[in-house]
């Protein structure tokens, strides 16, 4: 069967990795094949996975892919390009001489850089403790959240990473450099890259030159020689050396939120997505402006579409703990048996009884950021039973995301009238509607969940087309609308008690020797 020009992306995410191959230009799926990428946990808190195991399940996933369209009659010869879309601000070091890993990788959701926060705190003058002292270089406060304070962290607890470090030895990468230099030759003439987008989350990339600052790695004390060359989104950044697709471009890369806004069609200043998976990522397209945001969110690159393109920016919110509540359900908690049953389960309860859940497990993403914040369920009584913790834990999710939308509001002034989604927690269904009416306007689901991959994709093949007017537009259409149902004073009724609840959450952990806040 001949399929046409393909394009293949590479999603490495936090639980799965896979590699989907799309008829190019489109949103259609021509095959892929998925595998979960296991995560190790050493301590509490810690989050990490094996760099190595990374590279062999994406190229097992390459593989399993290619052998579905040989089964459905395709050619590997008709796949023109490769792009990358990954879990963002996980950071790993490696010796550039043997490829060796020096240490797994520090996963984003990781917390074990709260100390090396405080340390960082100590060096702002006058000692105020403000997360925000760096945001006008770099758009994003001081937080354990950032590949920055993991590679710092690294530097001061594991010897031989210091010590490569002072020998030249070391590289540096987000997930997205690490793959891109073992796919196109590794000690062979690996290329060491990122894309703009993946180096904006760094805390080390000067969000207006789109370079490495040489006042941001002073602070962090790090040096720039083993950090990445950084590119656009889209353009050839080397070729892969796999024998299966030898010689095949990779030529657009995405953090994989920045991805998804592309894959969702947002091009236009206003525009605003959310991903549901982990955790929810909430993107707010404001063009070719730089807005620093005062009510806790993050300045970002949105993505640039070419060497010569000018960046597009985005307001983001972050949400550590979305699905990740899901599988605390049934594996710390024993409440569900099977992630499937979630949504039945929530609707033999038609509200959830006055219960508020904050799945603060390691503090607070935006906008409050707050690292000493932990969960909480308050409004328990005895009429509560385990199906008004589980729609409790959906509302959750919805709650945090209005969180984010109001503060999106409240800098730039425009509401948001429609709030595209994506990921894999989307299937839920019940979690859409009370999503709809938690923020009362419309939540419009993609037809594809794969929106991350698609966006990709959709870079990777405009940077082979050589058409710097090439629509992007994908054809993601429509697959469901979800509208409120509640009116106004009902939503913020329940708004106002889930403040309540988050206030209760904060500045919980005083295990910090002075009990310490920071300083929004």
């Amino acid at each position: 069967m001949k399929f046409g020009p393909l394009v293949g992306s590479i999603d490495e995410g936090t639980s799965s990795a896979r590699f989907i191959l799309f008829k190019a230009g489109t949103d259609e799926i021509v095959c892929y094949h998925q595998l979960n990428v296991p995560s190790i946990y050493p301590k509490e808190g810690w989050v990490e996975q094996d760099p190595v195991l990374i590279i062999d399940i994406v190229e097992k996933c390459i593989e399993g892919a290619l052998q579905k369209l040989k089964s459905l009659g395709g050619d590997i010869k008709d796949i023109k390009a490769i792009g990358i879309t990954n879990q963002r601000e996980s950071t790993v070091v490696w010796d550039k001489n043997t490829g060796k890993p020096y240490h797994n990788a520090i996963i984003w959701l990781d917390m074990r850089t709260s100390s090396t926060v405080d340390y960082l705190l100590q060096k702002i003058p006058n000692h105020s403790k403000n997360i925000n002292y760096l945001k006008p270089l770099c758009g994003l406060p001081l937080s354990p959240y950032f590949s920055a304070l993991k590679l710092r962290w690294l530097k001061d607890n594991v010897p031989r990473v210091s010590q490569a470090m002072d020998l030249g030895n070391l590289l540096f990468g987000t997930i997205d450099s690490w793959l891109i230099w073992n796919l196109t030759g590794g000690t062979k003439g690996g290329v060491h890259i990122t894309d703009v987008t993946n180096a904006s989350r760094t805390m080390l990339m000067n969000i207006e030159t789109l370079e490495w600052d040489k006042h941001l790695l002073k602070f962090f004390e790090l040096p720039i020689n083993i950090l990445p060359d950084i590119r656009s989104s889209s353009e050839i950044y080397g070729y892969i050396k796999l024998n299966s697709l030898s010689d095949i471009p990779i030529c657009g890369c995405l953090g994989d939120q920045q991805a998804a806004l592309i894959g969702q069609s947002c091009f236009q200043s206003g525009q605003a997505k959310a991903t549901y998976g982990t955790g929810c990522f909430l993107l707010y397209n404001t063009g070719n402006a730089i807005i620093n945001s005062q009510c806790g969110l993050l300045t970002t690159v949105g993505y640039q579409l070419g060497k010569d393109a000018n960046p597009v920016y985005a307001l983001e919110g972050s949400v550590a703990i979305a699905g990740a509540a899901f599988g605390w359900l049934k594996d710390n908690m024993s409440l569900i048996e099977d992630l499937n049953d979630i949504e039945a389960l929530a609707e033999e309860a038609n509200d959830s009884n006055d219960v508020y859940f904050v799945p603060a497990f390691s503090g607070l993403y935006a906008p409050y950021w707050d690292q000493e914040a932990r969960g909480i369920i308050v409004g328990l009584t005895e009429d509560v039973h385990k199906e008004h913790i589980v729609r409790a834990t959906i509302e959750a999710v919805c709650f945090q995301v209005r969180d984010i939308l109001e503060a999106m509001k409240k800098d730039c002034g425009i509401p948001i009238t429609k709030l595209k989604v994506d990921g894999g927690v989307t299937t839920n269904k019940l979690l859409l509607q009370i999503q709809a009416d938690l923020i009362g306007f419309e939540v419009v689901s993609a037809s594809i969940r794969e929106t991350t991959a698609l966006g990709v994709a959709l870079a990777a093949y405009r940077a082979i087309t050589g058409d710097k007017k090439l629509d992007l537009k994908s054809s993601v259409s429509n697959q469901a609308s979800f509208k409120p149902k509640t009116n106004e004073n009902e939503r913020d009724m329940r708004y106002s008690k889930w403040k309540m609840a988050i206030e209760r959450s904060l500045g919980w952990d005083t295990s910090k020797p002075d009990g310490s806040r920071l300083i929004i």
